[in-house]
């Protein structure tokens, strides 16, 4: 069965479902599920958004609202105010939330005193770094980690349904207590954004000349800096005691780096020899790449090793297209593509990662098609 059949197989199993929060995430839910024939209902504190993602093809805002499933996809603050009234509005409805942080949210539920055995929360480990409607897509799911925390009251047939809910997206799915997923996102998700948006910082104040040097490697790490401030603030304080414990390990294994480094630094004419310091910082890297080694490859499955062979592209309309055409007539599966542009040149580097067996038969292939392969 293709991943398709299974999103399909999954959606015709769902009563019509009613998203609240029409931003990213629950626009591109509303699109998911859409896309494979679920009856989706929207609806926004803002009616301009709720109306942006409805012309975006996320569901409809008219028309009788009676779900069997309610997502609630509101920042973090509000979720549980969220999750409360749709639990009173819709008493035969099964209640999903879809923010990042689950223990707040279940013990807000909890202080309530309402009955909470229709509510699971569950968290989508997809996103982007631009956020709103129009930034959406029903494919943003498709292969990711969708996480289900069911609590000790949680009625087992809602954990199945917000499953459904997961599987219909093309999704996969997990289950983490609500403890386990804080603890595991603080690592996976929110201590990167502390992180990219502190060597970003770095950026704001260099010269032009020295900010013109910024290659691949400074991109990667700052990507995710330029997510929204206010959400992200939200988030960190939700998971607050999680994220403080993962950046207390980490701001320890900087001062050592930094201790290490002052140390090499102290010599009055040249390096100090500084006995120690330099397997610091050998370790430093050493364990970051057994880190980097563990993270899931392609589809979630073990991580693989990818051969890239780096092509010059002219930086001119069509010339990517054209490439993407001779890798596929060259009957090569490409993994993973990315470009990047030297300071001032009119050209750049298309970075195609491939199984190491199809490397030398990509670039005897594209060699011959007239491409430049840069070793």
């Amino acid at each position: 069965m293709t991943a398709t059949s299974e999103a399909k197989g999954a959606a015709a199993a769902l009563p019509p479902v009613h998203v609240i929060g029409t931003g990213l995430i629950g626009t591109s839910i509303g699109l998911a599920l859409s896309s494979v024939g679920v009856d989706v209902t929207l609806e926004d504190q803002s009616e301009t958004s709720a109306a942006l993602a409805r012309d975006l093809g996320a569901g409809r805002t008219t028309g009788e609202v009676r779900p069997g499933l309610v997502v609630v996809a509101g920042p973090p603050d509000v979720s549980p105010r969220l999750v409360l009234g749709a639990l009173e509005r819709w008493p035969e409805a099964v209640v999903t939330d879809v923010t990042s942080v689950k223990q707040v949210v279940l013990l807000d539920l909890v202080r309530s005193g309402v009955p909470i055995d229709r509510y699971l929360g569950s968290h989508p480990m997809a996103g982007r770094e631009r956020s709103g409607a129009i930034s959406a897509r029903a494919d943003l799911f498709t292969g990711r980690a969708w996480v289900l925390c069911p609590h000790d009251g949680s009625d087992p047939s809602a954990t199945a349904l917000v499953a459904r809910l997961a599987q219909a997206t093309g999704a996969a799915v997990t289950t983490l207590s609500p403890q386990e997923h804080d603890e595991a996102v603080a690592a996976v998700s929110h201590v990167p954004q502390v992180a990219a948006s502190l060597v970003a910082a770095r950026l704001e104040h260099l010269s032009d000349h020295a900010i013109g040097l910024a290659g691949p490697g400074v991109r990667d790490v700052t990507r995710i800096a330029a997510s929204d401030p206010g959400l992200w603030t939200q988030i960190l304080s939700g998971n607050a005691p999680a994220v403080a414990a993962v950046l207390r390990d980490v701001a320890a294994d900087l001062g050592r780096v930094v201790d290490a480094l002052e140390a090499l630094g102290a010599g009055e004419d040249d390096v100090a020899d500084a006995p120690g310091a330099r397997a610091v910082l050998a370790r430093s890297i050493a364990d970051g790449n057994a880190g980097h080694a563990r993270i899931p490859g392609k589809h979630g499955a073990p991580p693989a090793t990818y051969a890239v062979v780096s092509v010059v592209v002219d930086d001119r309309p069509g010339e990517v297209a054209r490439l993407l055409t001779d890798i596929g007539a060259a009957g090569v599966n490409m993994e993973d593509l990315r470009l990047d542009h030297g300071l001032g040149l009119p050209f750049g580097l298309a970075e195609v990662s491939v199984l190491p067996a199809a490397a030398g038969p990509l670039t005897e292939a594209l060699t011959a098609r007239g491409w430049r392969i840069h070793s």
